[in-house]
């Protein structure tokens, strides 16, 4: 009898002490996201919170897994991507804490500053509707072009209310972007696809992205997991200046914190 209450104290004791130390479960992918997850890591370990990273390869299963609780949180997304997956499936994810851009840019062989743009001069841009409203947002902001919604992400080249200097917008594949630089005057580029060609945003972009653009890659849970100590915890061990020297050291202007 005594070896018996001794072991179901002993589990007690361990589920208490493991109540204690905290734990926050993260879904992410690869890079750059688990990536700052694992420099986070230790941070959180300290103040006695246990972060699990559980990796994803696809872009539906983290949030999946947050709305019915498997996650307490994932870190893969940014908020248009959020704002159109919560509507199509009926579920409910609240933004925690912006965490990085990938920034998109305007990349140019012909012209060194945007002003610099001839009248008729030929913008290339990524010829799907997600990354072309994107692409658009940004010349709207640059003041090449001026749309009837500057904050619609869905716009495309028919929204375009003015074009002073009678700017050609060419749509074509993303990845084929790069390329065409030789053959046109400007192209707005994603990052990974500029990467690929030797292009650093923070270096050769003439127009690039800051971090109030609503493509702010976040830090994503579900109401009840929102207002968990842990992920207070989470939260500013996320947006903490080491993590920000981090993400600068490791990506050189590839993806910038946004905090």
């Amino acid at each position: 009898m005594k070896a018996i209450v001794a072991a179901l104290s002993a589990a007690v004791l361990c589920s208490v002490s493991a109540a204690n130390a905290g734990e926050i479960s993260v879904g992410v992918t690869p890079v750059p996201h688990g990536e700052v997850m694992e420099f986070v890591k230790p941070i959180v370990a300290k103040q006695g919170v246990d972060l699990k990273i559980v990796e994803f390869n696809d872009y539906v299963q983290p949030n999946l897994a947050t709305d019915d609780g498997e996650l307490d949180a994932n870190y893969f997304q940014h908020r248009p991507y959020l704002e159109e997956f919560t509507k199509d499936h009926g579920i409910n994810l609240v933004e925690v804490a912006t965490v990085h851009i990938e920034p998109m840019g305007v990349y140019s062989k012909q012209i060194k500053e945007i002003n610099e743009l001839k009248d008729g001069a030929v913008i290339a841009i990524p010829n799907d509707p997600t990354n072309g409203g994107r692409a658009l947002l940004l010349l709207n902001k640059a003041g090449v072009i001026t749309l009837e919604d500057p904050t619609d992400i869905t716009a495309t080249v028919m929204d375009i209310k003015d074009n002073p200097k009678n700017i050609e917008i060419r749509e074509l594949e993303a990845a084929q972007l790069p390329r065409a630089l030789e053959d046109v005057d400007a192209a707005v580029i994603n990052t990974n696809f500029a990467m690929q060609a030797d292009l650093i945003p923070q270096r050769d972009a003439i127009v690039i992205e800051g971090a109030d653009s609503p493509y702010v890659n976040i830090l994503v849970a579900n109401p009840e997991s929102a207002q968990k100590e842990d992920m207070k915890i989470l939260i500013k061990a996320v947006q903490s200046e080491e993590t920000k020297a981090f993400i600068e050291k490791q990506y050189k202007g590839a993806v910038l914190p946004a905090f």
